[in-house]
């Protein structure tokens, strides 16, 4: 365990009971290990590094220890359409099949859970708009459930590692049925994947190189991309999943020995606590992180207001009532109401991020001018009707983030 502790605000005794909370859930066999960090004010208070990236390697967890951040990658990729909508390159009101001819014409099954064949005409194109804030109809085999989440899984394969190019992806995605009408409801998707590789069109570059040179050189983020090339392939924490009994299991997702055409702009990335840092601190710092300049303020303004109406609010997400205290805007959710969302973990109204699929989270705190960041690596499944089949598990290392998160807001008083 490495830490280097300053106040900063915090009491630094209930700051400490972090270690010993995430320990007792490694100690468990439900966790192979975790980094966390905790910047506040212009400094970092807390780092942690607890446990094992490689159990079977006894390799510790390290502060550069690299992560799959699954669905923390989804807000990158915003902040580069965010990029191309200040440039004019395009419009959040903007139908995509002007770049993704792929995606016109599209059908809507009569039921989202009925038979592919049972459709009906969609009713407008799908905007950039209904992409940034999931309410573009399309789906996740992980987040549906009949014989549409089957087809996505069969049809499309995975979202992280996937042998297809973008092309043929986006052919066999224009192929599907939608679940919903578009600007409908919000249905967690592909929709993300679909904006990289729009982004990567309208650029004519693939998506890792734009957000290379638009966001990772920029902010100094040297440890984050789509690939790991094998020198560095000793710093990845393993993948694991907590079955039902016995010890962990390892199911890391392989490295091609080359960057793979396939760059999921929804859920590709690795990287560290430190890159992430860098980005959170720029969405933080409305745009602006240590004098370099990304987007406008009033950009990431728009990103952070809410566009789920109330009776979008009121369907659940991944089985939970998740919009109960929380609003989604453009790639990123925000807290509306603070004390509701005290079943969730801690924080502050205004307070915004987006989880991975694989416990890792983050979240940016205006309020209190703080952003806190808990990554580790716990396999969930991402197959058809998971979400069904997840209900009634045993409790893993996931848990373990929303005590993070009470601990360091009880350290604040």
């Amino acid at each position: 365990m490495d830490g280097a502790q300053a106040p900063a605000g915090f009491n630094p005794e209930t700051l400490a009971q972090i270690a010993p909370a995430l320990q007792s859930i490694i100690d468990q066999g439900t966790l192979s290990g975790a980094v966390t960090l905790v910047w506040r004010g212009g400094e970092v208070v807390q780092s942690l590094a607890i446990g094992q990236r490689d159990i079977e390697g006894g390799l510790p967890m390290t502060r550069d220890t690299l992560f799959r951040i699954a669905s923390m990658t989804k807000p990158v990729t915003s902040i580069a359409v965010m990029m191309l909508v200040e440039e004019g390159k395009l419009k959040l009101t903007d139908p995509v099949t002007k770049w993704l001819p792929e995606l016109a014409d599209m059908h809507v099954l009569d039921d989202a859970t009925g038979p592919l064949d049972a459709t009906a005409p969609a009713l407008r194109d799908i905007t950039v708009e209904d992409l940034m804030t999931h309410r573009a109809g399309l789906a996740y085999a992980f987040t549906s459930s009949g014989p549409i989440a089957h087809a996505h899984h069969d049809k499309l394969g995975s979202p992280l590692v996937n042998p297809m190019t973008p092309d043929e992806w986006l052919k066999a995605l224009g192929e599907l049925p939608l679940s919903y009408q578009p600007g409908d409801r919000f249905h967690y998707s592909h929709a993300t994947e679909v904006l990289g590789f729009l982004v990567a069109r309208i650029e004519g570059k693939p998506l890792g190189q734009v957000l290379k040179e638009r966001i990772f050189d920029p902010l100094g983020m040297k440890d984050t991309g789509f690939w790991v090339p094998p020198e560095k392939r000793d710093r990845m924490a393993k993948l694991y999943e907590a079955p039902p009994e016995g010890p962990l299991k390892d199911v890391s997702i392989p490295h091609g020995d080359t960057p793979p055409a396939f760059e999921g702009g929804g859920g590709g990335l690795v990287s560290t606590a430190d890159d992430y840092l860098k980005f959170a601190r720029m969405m933080l710092g409305r745009g602006e992180v240590d004098g370099v300049r990304l987007v406008k303020p009033e950009t990431v303004d728009l990103m952070m207001q809410n566009r789920l109406t109330e009776e979008q609010r009121g369907h659940g997400f991944l089985g939970m009532p998740f919009w109960l205290s929380q609003g989604f805007g453009l790639g990123v959710s925000m807290i509306l109401d603070a004390e509701q969302h005290q079943w969730m973990g801690a924080g502050a109204a205004g307070a915004f991020g987006w989880p991975g699929a694989f416990g890792t989270w983050w979240q940016a705190d205006p309020a209190n001018d703080m952003i806190l960041i808990y990554l580790i690596q716990d396999s969930m499944p991402l197959g058809p009707e998971a979400v069904t089949a997840m209900q009634g598990q045993r409790p893993t290392g996931r848990i373990g983030g929303p005590m993070f998160q009470k601990i360091v807001y009880g350290a604040l008083g």
